[in-house]
């Protein structure tokens, strides 16, 4: 009896040791450009879960947003980060950047196309739940879910981190299906608090579910470690600011809890 206990036992621990998040390079295509997104779950989760779209800042889609998609992962989704450039181009300095970003920002129906590509590469993963998805933002990235967000898109939950409030097409009342989380900074030049102030009024008046927190003394990309460096090198107005960013990951996991009941 003892011997099958032990057995029991050791299939069960090796069971729980070959679990892990799983990631994948994932190419796709808007039109005619090809997508090189980046998706990660869990493979001791059985059945299908939730699934979360992660666009990147305007760097491209680096490191930083590839470690924020396995850590949805661990979560219990399914993420995958966007690429919104093509091809996976990333900038290595902000000129680069800037004319990465530009060129979707200045496109709304480029922007539009590239972003619903990679949700239907997620919704059609054999892990995802299709009819349940989330959208995180980070920066460039954030002020793409939230205008993905003003055009009706099918999203449960869209979260935006230091990213631009102030876009092309107010939202229309009931025309907003997600629920909506911004966390930004009091300090952010690049986002002022008479953008933030308009944007909430805007929300209110499109009836919109909007969860809005902007953290005191804290500026531009403070969810990202790299910001420091980012700002020394180029002379940028970033800095990372953990409690910050801890406090916002935690919000958005109690989102994600409430909208998923997971």
């Amino acid at each position: 009896m003892r011997s099958w206990i032990g057995f029991f036992v050791l299939v069960l621990t090796l069971g729980a040791a070959r679990a892990e998040v799983r990631t994948e390079e994932v190419t796709y295509s808007d039109g005619q450009v090809t997508m090189k997104g980046y998706l990660a779950y869990d493979d001791a989760i059985r059945g299908k879960r939730p699934g979360v779209l992660v666009v990147h800042e305007w760097w491209g889609l680096n490191d930083y947003a590839r470690s924020r998609a396995r850590r949805l992962a661990a979560m219990g989704y399914t993420a995958l980060a966007v690429d919104m450039y093509g091809d996976g181009r990333t900038a290595a300095h902000p000129k680069e950047a800037g004319a990465f970003a530009g060129e979707v920002r200045r496109n709304l129906p480029l922007a539009r196309s590239r972003f619903e590509a990679a949700l239907r590469v997620l919704r059609q993963h054999p892990t995802v739940a299709a009819e349940d998805v989330a959208a995180l933002g980070y920066c460039f990235g954030g002020s793409v879910v939230l205008e993905m967000a003003r055009q009706g898109l099918d999203l449960d939950a869209v979260v935006s981190y230091h990213g631009s409030l102030q876009l092309s097409t107010p939202a229309e009342p009931g025309r907003v299906k997600a629920r909506v989380a911004v966390f930004t900074g009091e300090a952010d030049p690049m986002i002022p608090p008479t953008q933030v102030e308009a944007f909430r009024q805007e929300m209110q008046r499109a009836g919109v579910d909007l969860i809005l927190v902007s953290y005191p003394g804290v500026t531009h990309s403070f969810t990202n470690p790299e910001a420091d460096r980012l700002a020394a090198q180029f002379g940028l107005p970033l800095a990372y600011d953990r409690k910050a960013d801890e406090d916002s990951w935690a919000r958005t996991s109690d989102l994600l809890r409430q909208v998923f009941g997971r």
